[in-house]
């Protein structure tokens, strides 16, 4: 499957892709930032890391201000995550405790 993503990647070096994805950044990149994040901070293959870190780069030289903006949204959602992960796991502590406390 990592082929599959790996030749995804290598598209992005095409002078046409490029120049279309130039053109049309405000609309990709917001789609895009988030798996390219993911790709970065955690997939397995180093062509694909690889690829990607390169693709990221593209994008903070076309337009670092868009870049800059995804890259707080994309923050602010993998906080909102965080916290909404940890109020899960207070409320399985919680109801763990109370089972408990009804059986005991």
């Amino acid at each position: 499957m990592f082929q599959v993503a790996e030749r995804a990647l290598f598209l992005w070096n095409n002078e046409h892709v490029v120049s279309l994805i130039a053109q049309n950044r405000n609309v990709i990149l917001p789609i895009i930032f988030d798996a390219l994040e993911k790709n970065i901070q955690s997939h397995w293959n180093q062509a694909v890391h690889g690829l990607t870190v390169n693709v990221r780069k593209m994008f903070f030289e076309m337009d670092a201000e868009l870049f800059e903006e995804c890259q707080r949204q994309y923050a602010e959602r993998e906080e909102k995550a965080r916290e909404l992960e940890e109020q899960r796991e207070l409320m399985w502590q919680r109801l763990a405790a109370a089972a408990a406390a009804r059986e005991g």
